[in-house]
């Protein structure tokens, strides 16, 4: 039940990511139509690769929840860190293309015209983005996505995003500073940089099966050992795969325990991980020990 809950919840933030993008590319293209903003272009464009991102997204999550088959028996749960380079590659490009059009206004700067028009839209805009986000924050909380969350790290900078146009658009139009709407497109490509390479780190930390975090290791360790019987642990083993994670690890016990026992015991540690982490697949491994009296 509880993983059915968490396959819903990541298909509707798929959605209503794909749906929010094509909304704000339909507005910002009527606003940059009256304005000829670069900055109000910069944030039209970085709308059209959401888009682009949105629907890989929406697919590699459909992907992502398909169940373990006799191809992948660790199931499909990379295609999320997949999609987060895919996402990556394209903010990676619409940053770069807003870096040149940005000089290109430097050298010839262009006034900003019907700026009332723009800051409505971008207005419209940031409160469309920031119901999203909260959508999708709350959407990771529960699951643990990865491609979720890339899109919603996505969608963050396109808040901070829509705060610089509107600046840009004010200043252009209204204090007649023809620089502000290059100067704050060059400032949103470099925040667009830094959010692709986080998406990059991320995905690349699952695709390489980097271990959890130190916290969750600390946690894992202490529920193990505070199990009765259990004398002690070692080779702790943990990755994540999208949404699933994976530990494996092995316990020590007295050699004189009965077979009857040790297994009651490792049941009941592996009861208590999967209620902490839901979404584990757990490998517990009884290795007998002999006392020292």
């Amino acid at each position: 039940m509880e993983q059915k809950k968490q396959a819903n919840l990541m298909r509707g933030a798929t959605y209503a990511s794909v749906a929010t993008a094509f909304f704000l590319i339909l507005i910002k293209f009527i606003a940059f139509l009256f304005t000829g903003s670069v900055s109000l272009l910069s944030s039209l464009i970085d709308s059209i690769l959401d888009s682009l991102a949105s629907i890989i997204n929406l697919f590699a999550v459909r992907a992502s929840l398909e169940p373990a088959d006799k191809e992948h028996r660790f199931g499909h749960g990379k295609a999320e860190p997949l999609a987060g380079l895919a996402q990556a590659a394209f903010v990676m490009g619409s940053s770069l293309f807003l870096i040149v059009e940005s000089f290109k206004r430097f050298v010839h700067p262009e006034p900003v015209e019907h700026g009332s028009i723009g800051i409505l839209v971008m207005l419209i805009s940031l409160g469309a983005t920031i119901v999203l986000v909260l959508y999708q924050r709350y959407v990771v909380k529960q699951t643990g996505s990865l491609a979720i969350q890339a899109d919603s790290i996505h969608y963050f900078s396109d808040i901070a995003l829509n705060v610089g146009v509107i600046l840009s658009l004010f200043l252009s139009a209204y204090v007649a500073w023809t620089l502000a709407d290059p100067i704050f497109a060059l400032l949103i490509a470099g925040y667009i940089i830094v959010s692709a390479w986080n998406i990059v780190s991320q995905s690349l930390d699952q695709l390489m099966d980097r271990e959890l975090s130190d916290e969750e290791r600390s946690k894992i360790k202490n529920i193990i050992a505070s199990h009765a019987g259990v004398i002690g642990m070692h080779d702790l083993r943990t990755r994540a795969s999208g949404k699933d994670i994976f530990i494996q690890a092995h316990i020590d016990m007295d050699a004189e325990m009965s077979l009857y026992d040790a297994h009651q015991i490792s049941e009941a540690v592996e009861s208590e991980l999967q209620v902490n982490f839901p979404t584990a697949d757990i490998l517990i491994h009884q290795d007998p020990v002999e006392r020292k009296d």
